[in-house]
């Protein structure tokens, strides 16, 4: 399955966030016990590194699949990029669920909600947000109200969040993600970003399942309906409402 969607995208990635309630513990002991048993697992996983206040475990970016893992304040986070199989993309995530909670003191009470994000990275150069406007929204009311002259499309990212459940403690997002390049115009926000790197569109589908949770254990069984629930909406809604129409126009030329 995994091979089909890199198949679709220059990059595929499955990524894991797990938010707690109250801060991480930070002492040198705890942080190097963890990333340690984590390197055991995977021996690849040997580069330690510091970002301001975050701390991550990653392997080679030449090796694939690119793993990593990361803690900052309240979260743990860890991903899988170009995974061969969806067994290999979720493999780093069960087993931080299994080990992270008993190397940091966390809790059942402590666990806020557990993230898990499909990520579908297109290489594109011209108008990113031009080019995401005539895949998606041509011939729309939304491109009607928009065609307006001597104007240039200068932000085009929709995202739509559902709730799944009527308590709202299970929630789906659909995102596109554009980014400023040579061929388009940057947006005020963004005026620091190279632009001599030919970054990509980026398609994500984000689940997040909330707590409360009593035993640990439900982190691994959430993880596994996400999972789930995330390929069926892959096929069955991404790839056919996002990825090809953006692919076609990718194809066809248009910025």
């Amino acid at each position: 399955m995994s091979e089909s969607y890199k198949a679709l995208c220059n990059d595929f990635y499955v990524n894991q966030k797990l938010s707690l309630k109250m801060e991480l513990p930070r002492t040198r002991e705890t942080v190097l016990d963890l990333f340690e048993r984590v390197r055991k697992l995977y021996p690849c996983m040997h580069n330690f590194r510091r970002y301001r206040d975050e701390y991550a475990l990653e392997n080679s970016q030449a090796q694939m699949p690119h793993r990593w893992a990361a803690m900052k304040g309240n979260y743990i986070r860890s991903g899988t990029v170009n995974p061969p199989t969806m067994e290999e993309a979720y493999s780093l995530h069960r087993n931080l669920l299994t080990l992270a909670p008993a190397y940091l003191s966390i809790s059942p009470l402590d666990v806020d909600h557990l993230e898990l994000l499909f990520g579908f990275d297109l290489a594109a150069g011209g108008n990113h947000d031009a080019i995401v406007l005539d895949a998606l929204m041509r011939g729309s009311p939304m491109a009607a109200l928009l065609d307006i002259p001597d104007t240039h499309v200068m932000e085009c990212q929709p995202m739509v969040g559902l709730a799944v459940t009527r308590r709202g403690d299970y929630e789906i997002f659909f995102e596109v993600k554009t980014r400023p390049t040579n061929g388009g115009l940057q947006r005020e926000s963004e005026m620091t970003v190279n632009t001599d790197r030919a970054d990509p569109i980026s398609i994500y589908l984000t689940l997040r399942k909330f707590g409360p949770i009593t035993e640990l254990s439900q982190l691994n069984d959430m993880l596994a309906m996400m999972a789930a629930k995330g390929e069926e909406l892959i096929e069955q809604r991404v790839i056919p409402g996002l990825i090809v129409p953006i692919r076609e126009a990718l194809s066809s030329g248009n910025s």
